[in-house]
């Protein structure tokens, strides 16, 4: 299966040391308003959905819905991840850009 642009792309931030992975983590940085972007897996639990799509429209941060956890965490290159955060402006608007084509 080929690999999308916004996988690539999400994989050099990560690599750049831009990207947070885990439930906690992202939650943490959407309150302190150092999330740029989301990116939150379908197949993630309906408490974690609530809970991290509530942080988002609350500090307003944008969200994206990724097809699965397996394809998240290819992404970043690690295992299975649910809910992923980009805390740099640069790579969010790129990583919008991407999604939203």
């Amino acid at each position: 299966m080929k690999t999308s642009r916004w996988e690539n792309f999400l994989g050099i931030a990560a690599r750049a040391g831009k990207v947070i992975s885990g439930e906690e983590l992202v939650v943490k940085s959407i309150q302190k308003q150092n999330a740029k972007i989301v990116l939150l897996s379908k197949d993630a639990s309906e408490n974690t959905k609530k809970k991290v799509t509530d942080k988002c429209l609350f500090y307003k941060v944008d969200y994206f819905w990724i097809e699965d956890r397996n394809v998240l965490g290819k992404a970043i290159g690690k295992e299975q991840r649910v809910v992923v955060a980009v805390n740099d402006q640069g790579f969010s608007k790129r990583l919008k850009e991407l999604l939203d084509h």
